[in-house]
């Protein structure tokens, strides 16, 4: 617990740096350069924590891409859906390789582009994803080429490929049946160029995951096509880092206890909304149970039920676990409640508050 006012997200350098030490031992065993993924945290407070471990990030748009550059430097990779005509020579003023999602795009493009790296995303219709909400190679897909014969006609304009299929994907052996699969259909294409990022969805940070493997399943996947590997670890990097700390406002009984806390899952912690998922609330034992709810008037603005050891009471602190991934870049002003402050417990225990934030940037993300 921290004496700073709830709420607020508060990121473990300690923690941080267990992922980042094990990003940068599959770097050296593997070969494989790691960039971060900013659509999963791009806080950028934290990033001289990472730097030292990682190669750089890749992006989803102009200003995650910016923001990359600016912030985190080392490669700078350039993503989106579609890049607008507004776009893309800034787009390509950051980045050191810019990758386009489909053929038309790579073919408009192409010639603002011919300073740096070109690539192109493939969408080989296979994914680890359990959620069709979150499924690249969901029925029509939009992410992603996938006919060979029609990208093997452009293979002159790019050096290089993105390959993104993976989400939370745990199991090993599901990634190596899946990769193999990739080269069975793509290796005329893959052995073309000179780089090709596997993306992003590997837990290889979890506990007991077989990193090893993992690095000589790459190290072989690089030397058949003579590739440079990129992985684009997102959750990987700063899964269990960081606690969302919220305080009691008030306790119902509903027939049910509930317990107000001065946050909202809305608001703050989006992904769990929209994918139905409850928070990991600690502490989590006890005999004591609630459901843990958000302030907002959302009716379904619920973290989720957890056992405590006492009864709560107004002002008590509870901490929401892994509050980092999809969270500080998802976060918005429904309702107009306060946003959490970011903060960062150092190596040595002290805690840093980085940022705050009040009514003045409620009011100036309108009009």
């Amino acid at each position: 617990m921290t004496d700073l006012p709830t709420p607020h997200y508060l990121i473990d350098a300690a923690k941080l740096k267990a992922n980042m030490e094990k990003v940068a031992r599959l770097r050296e065993l593997s070969g494989a350069k790691a960039l971060l993924a900013l659509k999963c945290f791009a806080t950028w407070s934290a990033f001289p924590y990472m730097k030292p471990y990682m190669d750089g990030t890749t992006s989803s748009s102009l200003y995650e891409l910016r923001l990359g550059r600016e912030e985190f430097g080392g490669e700078t990779h350039a993503y989106s859906v579609a890049w607008s005509e507004a776009e893309i020579d800034e787009a390509v003023g950051h980045a050191d390789k810019i990758i386009f999602n489909s053929i038309g795009q790579l073919e408009r493009f192409a010639p603002r582009a011919g300073g740096i790296e070109r690539g192109l995303r493939l969408n080989p219709q296979i994914s680890t994803s359990g959620f069709d909400l979150a499924d690249p190679a969901r029925p029509f897909s939009r992410l992603g080429e996938w006919d060979s014969e029609k990208i093997a006609k452009v293979l002159d304009q790019i050096s290089g490929f993105m390959v993104h299929y993976n989400c939370e994907n745990e199991d090993f052996d599901l990634f190596d049946r899946q990769l193999t699969e990739i080269e069975g259909r793509f290796g005329n294409l893959l052995a073309s160029v000179k780089w090709v990022s596997l993306g992003g969805g590997i837990h290889f940070t979890g506990d007991h995951y077989p990193l090893e493997k993992l690095a000589a399943r790459l190290k072989a996947f690089s030397e058949k096509f003579g590739v440079q590997v990129y992985l684009e670890p997102g959750e990987a990097s700063i899964t269990r880092s960081t606690t969302l700390e919220v305080s009691v406002l008030d306790i119902l009984d509903n027939g049910k206890r509930l317990a107000i806390v001065d946050s909202s899952i809305e608001a703050h912690m989006l992904d769990l909304l929209i994918y139905r998922i409850p928070a990991k609330i600690a502490p989590n034992e006890g005999p004591h149970r609630y459901m843990v709810c958000g302030k907002s008037c959302l009716a379904g603005d619920i973290f989720g039920e957890a056992d405590f050891p006492a009864e709560l009471k107004v002002g008590d602190r509870i901490s929401v676990q892994d509050a980092a991934g999809y969270t500080m870049v998802k976060k918005n002003w429904f309702n107009g409640v306060n946003m959490p402050a970011i903060a960062i417990r150092e190596e040595d225990g002290t805690i840093r508050a980085v940022r705050a934030f009040g009514y003045d940037d409620y009011k100036s993300s309108l009009s």
